[in-house]
């Protein structure tokens, strides 16, 4: 297990705004592919609504994706953009602000996330449920593949 991340005092601020952000998500309707905070959104939605209100736009398209967690594909998508455009973190240095990146399936892509708040909690969308915050219960923390910080700046 490694110490605790070093962190400067504006970016717990900025880690603050993140989650207080996040947190005006909850109770979005769920809807696949949609982005729009109140009226719509899925998982990754929820990622890319932080994302625009931290840098005004999102740094790709997003192509076309299917709903399904048990979905078996050889590529990683959701992981690679993870990787690309954000910093990974360590699970044990985990911080409210964070984003935390689900494999569902073991056999299965990452395809879930959500937006860690501190205290055991993260916010997410999921079918069948408005955004909320929930437990990062054990079966969450199994499913755990990665940790990713949003950039200092817009990169």
């Amino acid at each position: 297990m490694s110490g605790p991340r070093s962190i400067a005092v504006d970016d717990l601020a900025r880690r603050a705004d993140i989650v207080c952000h996040a947190f005006k998500w909850v109770g979005t309707p769920y809807r696949h592919q949609a982005s729009a905070m109140g009226q719509g959104t899925d998982c990754l939605g929820l990622i890319r609504g932080v994302w625009r209100y931290l840098y005004g736009s999102e740094p790709s398209l997003v192509p076309p994706y299917t709903p399904d967690w048990v979905e078996e594909r050889g590529d990683e998508p959701l992981l690679t953009a993870a990787q690309s455009y954000m910093q990974a973190q360590s699970l044990t240095t985990m911080l409210p602000g964070d984003m935390i990146l689900f494999r569902v399936i073991p056999q299965g892509p990452a395809k879930h996330c959500g937006i860690y708040v501190g205290e055991g909690r993260f916010i997410h969308a999921y079918a069948g449920r408005d955004v909320v915050a929930s437990w990062l219960s054990s079966w969450w923390q199994d499913r755990i593949v990665g940790v990713f910080s949003f950039p200092d700046q817009n990169p």
